[in-house]
């Protein structure tokens, strides 16, 4: 028989083996319903016991619950607000929080899960819950120290100190994450995402050697992962270990990691392998014409070997896809020139996009910019602008950080140059001396300062910016410099910001001059460099800036150098008064200021006229 319709349906337990009367009875039976997701049984419960008791908090606070799983958030936002109207207990301010985030409400939702900490400070979870919205609402210092205070309120906490340690990674802040990606692995040892994080923070603080055992143990737990491997590579070749960085990019490769081909070639090129980089590079871009990496680093290695209408074509073409290139252009609205059509009578703003080395290299070429008729408004970097203020053919020489640029009718990058003049090897404008003398009175300053001329005067450099991608292979440690110290001559430092690690060792030199307090710009820079007779320094601007005085300049290169320096030769034709002291293929400093000592030695025996040639 039919039964009426307003009879009630008998809700049973989460067993299904007894009707269900008491409040607590169907509460229970409602939570084991949702945690066994039995969603629909357990808002029936609820429902059989709002019926009985609409104010019962804990199962307003369940439908909420119930609704956010349904992805009905504004249904669950009006179940969760009775809830707190009966009861404001931080959980539910939290569950509150979670469903308007989910709304969009963001400002709203940080105000239930702060309400939620205000109530019960002493919760780790609640600290751990306002860190995740604050992290989704991208107030990543806030979120950090949240997660920090929960972490202080319950050490034990790996969820909270993977969430710290995501985010201070993401800031570059590696110091910090480690101590927390530390923590994780105590906690929770050999978690494949915490691993590979830690990985990446140890290659951060360029801690190659214990990455590399990180992702050791990644490769072990998670064989077929091919980015393991090819940052197996990376650490590898970070470390100068290139051959065994070749087997680890081939099995990146062979896992399907299109990255390995470009990385491979990389280390094939530090070999000096460099047919076969070629080949590699090129493969890399015909597999994928999108890696502008691989098609940038084969423009520079036709760069390095001499094949200049190669590289400086195919360097224009990737440079406008590399982002650390593009972000630093400045952002500007009008026209980019191409070398294509005329400039005569035309304003051309010609800005700088590398570094202060390449500046000053290719601020050459402003001149014969200005010989076609242009009138040439140069922007540079800050600290180049007093020295290149005066370079021939500037109309207007403005530092980057000017607010606002005169107008102009076209913009060209500094570097493209060398392509809009089709520059080859035996066109390069190498004039002995091209940048403005520095005034004379600032010279004199240094003459002075320095004192009786009686023996050579020696500028010396020996690290470079610690940021550069190839820091390690650019730089040497003082203590190897020092090699050369017990020559007769009156050494310089020009070393600007030398590294902690090298202080010890410049106290054992206190004959050696250092006034780098006072070059307070390239002028002053130029201005001592002036004084000097010879200047000792790795590939540095320094060594771009004596040079182009027409300082006699001895660069000490790596084994394999940057591109400006090419191939097999002891002189540059960028620079006539410069001699280059390579590293062979033991990549070792020493060997090199060996070779530079026993040259420097010569010089002095020779009695060489002060400021001539070395």
């Amino acid at each position: 028989m039919a039964g009426r319709k307003d009879q009630k349906v008998p809700v049973r337990n989460a067993a299904g083996r007894q009707p269900l009367d008491g409040p607590v009875q169907l509460h229970d039976a409602a939570v084991a319903h949702m945690r066994a997701g039995r969603h629909l049984d357990a808002q029936l419960c609820c429902q059989q016991l709002l019926a009985r008791d609409p104010g019962h908090a804990d199962t307003l606070h369940l439908m909420g619950l119930l609704c956010i799983h349904g992805k009905q958030f504004d249904h669950a936002v009006e179940w969760l607000a009775s809830a707190i109207r009966r009861e404001p207990k931080p959980l539910y301010l939290t569950t509150l929080g979670t469903a308007l985030l989910q709304q969009g409400r963001g400002a709203e939702a940080l105000k239930a899960v702060e309400k939620a900490v205000e109530l019960k400070p002493g919760n780790a979870e609640r600290w751990q819950n306002l860190g995740l919205v604050l992290a989704e609402l991208r107030r990543n210092d806030d979120a950090i120290l949240s997660f920090q205070r929960a972490l202080e309120l319950h050490p034990g906490s790996w969820d909270a100190a993977c969430n710290a340690a995501i985010l201070l990674h993401q800031a570059a802040r590696f110091e910090e994450a480690l101590v927390h990606l530390d923590r994780c692995e105590q906690l929770k040892s050999g978690n494949i995402r915490m691993l590979g994080l830690r990985a990446m923070t140890l290659l951060g603080l360029a801690r190659h050697a214990e990455a590399f055992g990180d992702l050791e143990r990644l490769r072990l737990l998670d064989p077929a992962n091919a980015d393991v491997c090819n940052q197996m590579g990376n650490c590898l070749s970070a470390l100068g270990r290139y051959d065994e960085a070749l087997l680890s990019y081939d099995r990146a490769f062979a896992l399907g990691d299109k990255h390995a081909l470009k990385n491979k070639a990389i280390a094939l090129e530090q070999l000096g392998r460099f047919d076969q980089a070629l080949a590699g590079y090129r493969r890399a871009v015909a597999d994928d014409a999108n890696d502008a990496g691989a098609a940038w680093n084969l423009a520079l290695l036709h760069l390095l070997t001499g094949d200049f209408e190669a590289g400086w074509a195919g360097r224009e073409a990737a440079r406008w896809r590399i982002p650390v290139l593009v972000e630093g252009y400045p952002k500007l609205s009008g026209r980019l020139w191409q070398g294509i059509e005329p400039v005569d009578g035309k304003t051309i703003l010609v800005c700088p996009d590398e570094g202060l080395g390449d500046v000053i290299q290719f601020a050459r070429y402003v001149p014969m910019l200005a010989a076609r008729g242009a009138r040439v408004i140069l922007l540079v970097q800050n600290e180049l602008q007093p020295l290149l203020s005066a370079l021939p053919g500037v109309a207007q020489c403005l530092p980057k950080s000017t607010a606002m640029v005169p107008p102009y009718d076209v913009h060209c990058p500094l570097t493209s140059l060398p392509l809009v003049f089709q520059t080859r090897l035996d066109s390069i404008p190498a004039e002995t001396s091209y940048l403005p003398a520095p005034p004379r009175d600032r010279v004199d300053a240094w003459e002075q300062r320095l004192g009786p001329h009686d023996r050579l005067r020696v500028g010396l450099v020996w690290s470079g910016n610690p940021r550069h991608p190839r820091d390690r292979a650019r730089s040497m440690p003082f203590r190897t410099m020092a090699g050369i110290l017990d020559a007769d001559a009156t050494f310089v430092s020009l070393q600007k910001d030398p590294r902690a690690e090298d202080r010890p060792a410049l106290l054992e030199w206190p004959e050696l001059v250092d006034p780098t307090t006072d070059l307070t710009d390239f002028v002053e820079t130029a201005a001592l460099v002036s004084c000097l007779d010879l200047v000792i320094t790795v590939d540095t601007s320094v060594a771009h800036l004596s040079a182009a005085l027409g300082r006699p300049t001895w660069v000490l290169l790596p084994f394999v150098p940057d591109y400006r320096w090419l191939l097999d030769r002891e002189d540059s034709p960028w620079y006539p008064t410069m001699r280059l002291f390579r590293q062979d293929q033991r990549r070792d400093y020493a060997h090199v200021i060996a070779q530079v000592r026993a040259e420097l030695n010569a010089t002095i025996r020779r009695g060489a006229p002060r400021s001539a040639a070395c």
